[in-house]
Formats: structure tokens, C-alpha cells, sequence
């Protein structure tokens, strides 16, 4: 009888270190999978501050972009009014000189 009980206590054991051992390895799995993706992220943080000081200067650049085609836009509308200024005068004249004959 004792050894019956010696053997079943014997096969618990065994039974009880084997579950412990798998589950040991599933929490080292797991905290590797965990490192892992902190690893990610951690770089996906790197990458996305890397591009927000690459946009930096451009952002900039795009602002000083828009200020000139403000202005451009402004000289050509000023311009188109003196075309036309210029054009209703040449019609002026050529009508008087029409007139003339």
C-alpha cells in the first residue's frame, strides 16, 4: 500500500512539475512576445519623431510658399487692373481718332 501511495504521490509530483514547467514557459513567451512589441512601439515612436523633425523645416517652407503666391496673386490682379486701365485709354484714343475722319 505505501508504495502504491508512494508511486501516485511520486506521479502527482511528476504531474504538478510538468504543468509548472509548461506554464513557466508560456509566461516566458509571453514576456518575450510583451518585450517585443514595447520594442515596437518604442521604435514607431523613434520613426514618428524622426519625421516630425523632417516636417519641421518644411512646414516652414510651406508657410513661406503660400506668403509669396499671396503676393504674386496680389501683383497680378494689380497688374490685370493696369491692363485694363491701359486698355480702355488705347480704345479711347482709337475711337477719337475714328472720330476724326
Amino acid at each position: 500500500m505505501a508504495s502504491a501511495s508512494s508511486t501516485s504521490a511520486r506521479s502527482l509530483f511528476v504531474d504538478s512539475k510538468m504543468r509548472l514547467a509548461d506554464r513557466v514557459q508560456v509566461n516566458v513567451n509571453n514576456i518575450a512576445s510583451l518585450a517585443r512589441q514595447i520594442q515596437r512601439g518604442s521604435r514607431s515612436s523613434e520613426i514618428l519623431m524622426q519625421s516630425m523633425k523632417n516636417f519641421t523645416p518644411q512646414e516652414h517652407t510651406l508657410e513661406n510658399s503660400d506668403t509669396y503666391l499671396r503676393k504674386v496673386l496680389l501683383m497680378t490682379a494689380h497688374y490685370e487692373y493696369q491692363l485694363d486701365a491701359i486698355e480702355k485709354i488705347r480704345r479711347a484714343e482709337c475711337s477719337s481718332y475714328v472720330g476724326k475722319d
